[in-house]
């Protein structure tokens, strides 16, 4: 693999020499002629990831050589070159690479339920094949589905979004697929009494293997992985909210990458109205058996535990329990904290954590905000 036997130079910065990049190569950000060689800067923890996207624009690396920072003047000097030097930003973050009025046409390849017989709703996971195009996105980001079909204005349909549930790298792990959680939403008319059911939702839970899918996006920057491989990772997830850490748990620990290597603490805080409502149920467990020093599972199961107070256990109730621990975790600079799920948790949580900063003279709502300002709080509800 290129990046092999380079020597430690200081900072760990190095020259890709492509040839035969094709027009679709804009979205390498550097000015890009029709023939030659191309010159692009990589840190050593991009390397993987940009020769990948080289590779797909039909590129071709034919050296690879260090950067030297603070040689002394009896180093050789690298030679100057007319070409224009791409220097990758801190982090590459896809956004809108397919819009509405131009989606791109996946196809679905995997359609199952993840709600156990005695479970309460319809939740499937979809995996789509994104293969034909040039859609890419990160963990914690979304994409946008269009549901065949009008709406009851004669209009096309509008797209509704979707955390996505895998990595960047896929389910198969071959860059080639997407995968979302999906819960068919269905609920009474308030005046009809009729049973309603989501357009998309349906649509989607409803979806056979071999159907095309249109899709737009990627979208969202609020619920990025922190690129620390050391960080801590609090998560707090309701019902179908655990898409995306579903997505940053695989890439922790069941994904294992040259160019990320967790050594961190995940937390995962899921709450669920029954138990076989736990959805992955059977992954999550399985990575907190092989993992117990790096990842920590805790269940708010609404209609089978009970809280301090005899009621329903919900996931508020559960940060409650932990509050002061969570609240420790929190004065780390580099614990990040997530949520996900149905808005009314927020309150809750707020609460629980605004009596644990009250102990140490601390005002949560003014720590919030700095964790907030420090992107380190981040929130997608709903």
């Amino acid at each position: 693999m290129y990046g092999s036997g380079l020597g430690n130079n200081n900072g760990g910065v190095f020259i890709y020499e492509v040839v035969g990049l094709g027009q679709g190569a804009t979205e390498l950000n550097s000015s890009i002629r029709r023939s030659g060689s191309v010159f692009i800067t990589v840190t050593k923890g991009q390397m993987n990831q940009e020769m990948r996207r080289i590779a797909r624009l039909g590129g071709r690396i034919v050296s690879v050589k260090p950067v030297v920072i603070g040689a002394s003047s009896s180093e050789p000097k690298q030679e100057k070159t007319k070409t224009m030097v791409h220097t990758p930003e801190k982090k590459d973050i896809p956004v809108n690479l397919y819009r509405p009025n131009s989606p791109f046409i996946g196809k679905c390849i995997e359609n199952y339920p993840l709600v156990a017989e005695s479970g309460i709703g319809k939740v499937q996971h979809l995996t789509f094949d994104i293969s034909a195009g040039d859609l890419r996105y990160l963990e914690g980001q979304s994409i946008g589905i269009i549901p065949p079909g009008t709406d009851n204005k004669g209009k096309p349909n509008k797209l509704r979004l979707y955390s996505i549930a895998s990595t960047r790298h896929g389910d198969h792990s071959n860059d080639k697929t997407v995968s979302l959680c999906v819960r068919q939403l269905e609920y009474k008319h308030p005046e009809s009494g009729e049973t309603i059911k989501g357009v998309c939702s349906t649509f989607l839970c409803d979806l056979e293997v071999g159907a095309d899918i249109a899709i737009t996006g990627p979208v969202g920057k609020e619920m990025l992985l922190p690129d620390d491989e050391e960080s801590t990772v609090i998560m707090m997830a309701t019902g179908t909210g655990i898409a995306p850490f579903r997505a940053f748990l695989w890439r922790m620990f069941k994904e294992q990458h040259d160019d990320y290597k967790f050594r961190g603490l995940a937390w995962l805080i899921f709450g669920i109205p029954t138990s076989a409502n736990i959805l992955y149920k059977e992954d999550l467990e399985k990575l907190q058996a092989e993992f117990p020093d790096n990842f920590r599972l805790t269940y708010a199961i609404s209609r089978e535990q009970q809280n301090s107070e005899g009621g329903r256990m919900y996931i508020q109730d559960r940060v409650a329990e932990h509050a002061d621990e969570i609240w420790q975790l929190l004065q780390k600079d580099n614990t990040h904290a997530y949520m996900c799920g149905l808005r009314g948790m927020e309150g809750g949580i707020d609460e629980a954590l605004t009596a644990a900063a009250t102990k140490e003279g601390n005002t949560w709502s003014d720590y919030q905000k700095q964790l907030k300002k420090a992107e380190r709080w981040h929130v997608e509800t709903y």
